[in-house]
């Protein structure tokens, strides 16, 4: 029987790294003690990726020295960081979506044989399998996952590997506070236990007060504040983060005013009206996923002007294909889908004439061109119609950078250059300049989920109020998240869906977590299920 792997303790010491003028990483030091959780926070931008990229062997650091087990190592290419037993789970995914789960997993170790033992293999992996907080069918396949279930197997295929220090970039951006709980109740486990190291790179206090004993906050490429989490709250990370005049000059500003001064920069919202106009309705709709199962059952829900109702629910439950119909990217089996009282297909013409805007989760992949301009990706809805395109089919391009720049100040995307590819973009500017496209005009309905998947303080809060403001000014907001703080901090209905169906509805203000977690969970045995309270109409009403 193998032993258990041993966490690695590492010290990153005096780290710089410069890209051309731009100095992304300051004289950095952070030491991670064996068998400890370590949190790291920052905004976007801060340093953090490439911090990490230099202990996983992507990207050289220009000076400093690292220390494996009070040893210094060179890392200079992942190879070598695995070698070392340095394993990362990323933000964006790093999954074969031709291939299943199993085949991930066995991909994974990187040497195969030339003949698999599949029965062997099936047997070690499901044994595995039992051994984890969570499991995946080994023979689903990855195009199929939801976001979260991809998040799962990446760190599966870390666990699987048996790696002793473990960087965990936004591990529960897309978990439920169940899920969130079970995957860093496992790496709490797994430390205390001495079998483990983590690195976590996070934008959520919640997850640092409740589970790393160390935290380093990095502002500017510039290490601001490191402290043990015992020894800190949470309004002097937000100030550290935020580089607040009382971290750099000892004012008498409290980091508590801060986050004071940026939750009274939200709009105010406006009591719903119960009289307003049902402009998104849902009734008795089914939708078939990839494997041609029924991935939603039988779902009616309506949405009035100038309110937001929150969709709940453990990863993989329908969301996706529920987001994917309302979009136009995947057809609904049964049932109908209306928009101020029209039937609506999700057409790209419906979409303009009903003014329907999303913004799908992963934008980049989902919303965006990587490789085309944030000009020409802000034009992407319109580019074939007045003013863009004039005498024909000429696109003004002149019009197009006028209106792209124009946009890019109002919603606040950097850097500042329409000609700049999306691509290259940080996560929460693909986000801002998204939302520019889609709020950058009149808006009857809203489709959001997870807007705010890996983005740091200052991002969410400024897409938060972005949502908000649609809604106050008369939208009808759809937003699906899988994070329940979320949820609850900008709904007014929540709504959950378990296994395809939606189970239970509550007003945001009467909401119970437990209860809402249970529903999600599908332990509604003993729960007495609430009524609608916005019974959806019959079509044609």
């Amino acid at each position: 029987m193998t032993t258990a792997p041993h966490g690695l303790g590492i010290e990153v010491v005096g780290a710089s790294k410069s890209f051309g003028a731009f100095r992304a990483l300051d004289d950095v030091t952070i030491k991670v003690h064996p068998g400890t959780i370590h949190a790291l926070l920052g905004e976007n931008g801060a340093g953090k990726s490439t911090l990490v990229k230099g202990l996983v062997g992507y990207g050289v650091l220009d000076s400093g020295n690292i220390v494996a087990n009070n040893r210094e190592v060179r890392i200079a290419s992942p190879r070598d960081a695995q070698a070392l037993g340095i394993g990362m789970v990323y933000q964006h995914f790093t999954l074969a979506a031709g291939l299943s789960v199993e085949e991930n997993l066995l991909l994974a170790r990187g040497r195969l044989p030339w003949k698999v033992n599949w029965k062997s293999e099936r047997a070690a992996l499901e044994a595995f399998m039992k051994r984890m907080p969570f499991r995946l069918p080994l023979d689903a396949p990855v195009a199929g996952l939801a976001a979260g279930e991809k998040q799962k197997l990446e760190i599966l295929k870390q666990l699987y590997l048996r790696q002793r220090f473990l960087i965990l970039d936004e591990p529960t951006s897309v978990l439920t506070p169940q899920e969130a709980d079970e995957v860093l109740g496992l790496m709490r486990d797994l430390t205390s236990r001495g079998e483990l190291t983590v690195l976590m790179i996070t934008h959520k206090f919640r997850e640092v007060m409740a589970y790393a004993d160390h935290v380093t906050v990095l502002r500017k490429g510039r290490q601001v504040g490191t402290s043990a989490v015992a020894n800190t709250h949470r309004d002097q990370l937000a100030g550290w983060m935020m580089g607040t005049a009382a971290v750099h000059e000892g004012s008498a500003v409290s980091d508590a005013s801060v986050i004071a001064e940026m939750k009274a920069e939200r709009p105010a919202r406006r009591p719903l009206d119960a009289d307003a106009p049902v402009r998104l309705q849902l009734s008795n709709i089914s939708i078939v996923d990839d494997r041609g199962h029924t991935a939603v059952r039988d779902a009616s829900l309506a949405v009035r002007s100038g309110e937001i109702l929150g969709l709940a629910g453990v990863s993989g439950n329908g969301q996706k294909e529920l987001i994917e119909a309302l979009v136009g990217q995947r057809r609904v089996h049964e049932g109908q889908m209306q928009v101020l009282g029209e039937t609506y297909h999700a057409t790209r013409e419906e979409m303009t004439r009903l003014r329907v805007f999303a913004l799908p989760e992963e934008p980049l992949r989902n919303a965006c061109v990587a490789s085309m301009s944030v000009a020409e990706n802000l034009a992407l809805r319109d580019f074939d119609r007045a003013p863009l395109r004039r005498g024909g089919w000429w696109l003004d391009r002149r019009a197009m950078h006028d209106r792209a720049a124009r946009l890019i100040v109002d919603f606040n995307v950097r850097p500042p250059l329409p000609e700049r590819a999306i691509g290259t973009l940080s996560g929460g500017n693909v986000q801002r300049a998204v939302l520019a496209r889609e709020l950058g005009q009149e808006v009857d309905v809203l489709i959001v989920a997870n807007p705010v998947f890996g983005l740091d303080f200052a991002s969410v809060a400024d897409i938060h109020a972005r949502i908000l403001a649609a809604r106050d000014a008369g939208a009808a907001v759809l937003l699906v998240s899988e994070d329940l703080d979320e949820l609850l901090e900008l709904a007014d209905r929540i709504a959950v869906i378990a296994e395809g169906r939606l189970v239970f509805e509550t007003s945001a203000d009467a909401a119970d977590r437990a209860l809402l977690g249970r529903h999600m969970a599908g332990h509604t045995e003993e729960i007495e299920v609430q009524p609608p309270i916005l019974e959806p109409l019959h079509a044609g009403v």
